[in-house]
């Protein structure tokens, strides 16, 4: 069973950076592409960004020149680089991987992003 770890998650100020890290349990090469996504409270999960197995990168629009998603497979891991946080960005970050074949997909836990002053 593929398992999916987020960690990175922090209460910073407005104009704030973080990192956000997934950890799979197998290579980042098995899967066709990993996003992120998030869910603020009382609001539906939504796409912040994604990476395919190829390196093409891909940014929700409120995400571009603020947001950077990479990789580092030999450590099996996806960052996403948060800049210029504001309060809006407040929300449980996930992350979610997709199988080269069959469709299958796989889900992490969560990280809290808080955003405050």
């Amino acid at each position: 069973q593929v398992r999916l770890v987020e960690s990175g998650g922090d209460l910073v100020q407005p104009g704030g950076s973080l990192r956000l890290s997934c950890v799979a349990s197998e290579s980042i090469f098995s899967f066709n592409a990993v996003a992120w996504y998030r869910q603020a409270l009382g609001k539906k999960r939504e796409y912040v960004a994604q990476i395919t197995r190829e390196g093409s990168t891909n940014y929700a629009n409120f995400g571009k020149g603020r947001f950077a998603i990479s990789s580092d497979n030999a450590k099996n891991t996806v960052y996403l680089q948060l800049y210029s946080l504001n309060p809006e960005d407040t929300a449980v970050y996930y992350c979610r991987a997709v199988s080269r074949v069959g469709a299958n997909e796989y889900w992490g836990q969560g990280t809290q992003v808080t955003v405050s002053s």
